[in-house]
C-alpha cells in the first residue's frame, strides 16, 4: 500500500533528524534518508536540527546542505534538549507527511519504506517497534521497566512508546501541541495522539548497536529527572485530563478511536529481503 492524497497524487515528505554530537553518524543517516526518500516521492526535504553540538556536527551538516539541495539545516544557538529539537523540526516541516528518527544510526532510514506502505487512508501514524533492542543489558532492562510503567500509567496501547522511528501526517500537529523539552516528549506525543483519536498502525523495525558517541539519557541524574517529568506529565494528561480535542477529518475517512494495528515481523535484515 502506498499513501496517496485525495487527488490521487503521491504525498510529499519531510524527513528530520534531531542531532546532538552525532558527527560520526549524521552524514550516513542524511545520505541514507535522501536515497530512501527518492524511492518514495519526488517531493521531499530532509531537515536536521543541530541542538548546539560541540563536536564537528555543524560543519558536516553545512557540507551536506551544500551537496544535497533537499537538505536543510537548523542550528540551535543554545541546547534546547531532545524535546526542543523535535518541536523545532515539527514546526519547520513543510510537507504532507513527516518522518523522524535519531541521528545516532541505531535505526536504518531505508526501513522508512516499511512504514510508508502501511500509511493508508485509515491510518494517521505508523509507529515502529524494535524487533530486538541492540543495547547493553542494563539499558534493555531500564527500557522495559520504563515502557511497562508508562503504558499502565497513561493507558497507552502502542507496544513501543520509545521507538523514535515514526511516520505521520503533518496535519496531526494542527491539533496536537507538544510542550516538553526533555525526552518525555515522545510519551507526551503518543498520549496526546491516542487521546485525540488518530489511527495508529505498528510495524517492526531493526535496532542497531550504537557505533559512535554515547546516550544522553542513561545516567542516574537524567533518569531521576525523567521520572519527575513523567509524573508531572501524568498529573497533567491523566489526573487533570488536559487532552487534545478530537480532530475533524484528517486522512480522508472519519476519525475513530485510536487503535494499534500490529504487522507481523520480518526477522531478516533489510538487505536480505526480496524487493
Amino acid at each position: 500500500m502506498t499513501p496517496t492524497e485525495p487527488s490521487g497524487a503521491t504525498p510529499s515528505l519531510t524527513i528530520f533528524f534531531p542531532a546532538y554530537n552525532d558527527g560520526g553518524t549524521i552524514a550516513s543517516m542524511v545520505v541514507g534518508a535522501v536515497m530512501a526518500a527518492r524511492r518514495l516521492t519526488s517531493d521531499f526535504e530532509v531537515v536536521v536540527v543541530n541542538d548546539c553540538s560541540s563536536d564537528h556536527t555543524p560543519e558536516i551538516l553545512e557540507e551536506l546542505a551544500r551537496v544535497y539541495p533537499e537538505v536543510r539545516v537548523i542550528h540551535h544557538p543554545a541546547n534546547r534538549g531532545y524535546g526542543g529539537a523535535l518541536r523545532t523540526a515539527f514546526a519547520e516541516a513543510r510537507k504532507d507527511l513527516v518522518f523522524y528518527t535519531d541521528g545516532d544510526a541505531q535505526y536504518d532510514p531505508a526501513e522508512l519504506a516499511v512504514l510508508w506502505r502501511q500509511l493508508g487512508p485509515d491510518v494517521d501514524l505508523v509507529n515502529g517497534y524494535k524487533i530486538s533492542r541492540s543495547d547493553p543489558l542494563h539499558r534493555i532492562i531500564i527500557g522495559r521497566l520504563y515502557h511497562h510503567m508508562v503504558t499502565r500509567l497513561f493507558g497507552l496501547t502502542v507496544r513501543d512508546v520509545d521507538c523514535d522511528f515514526r511516520l505521520m501526517r503533518r496535519a496531526i500537529f494542527e491539533r496536537v501541541q507538544l510542550d516538553k523539552s526533555s525526552g518525555v516528549i515522545c510519551l507526551e506525543m503518543m498520549k496526546k495522539i491516542e487521546d485525540a483519536g488518530f489511527r495508529i498502525a505498528e510495524v517492526p523495525v531493526h535496532h542497531y548497536h550504537r557505533a559512535y558517541g554515547q546516550s544522553q539519557f542513561f545516567n542516574f541524574r537524567r533518569i531521576g529527572r525523567t521520572a519527575i517529568d513523567v509524573m508531572k506529565l501524568w498529573f497533567e494528561l491523566v489526573v487533570f485530563k488536559r487532552r487534545t480535542p478530537a480532530p475533524p477529518q484528517v486522512s480522508g475517512a472519519p476519525i475513530v478511536p485510536a487503535t494499534s494495528r500490529p504487522v507481523a515481523a520480518d526477522p531478516r535484515p533489510p538487505g536480505n529481503r526480496a524487493t
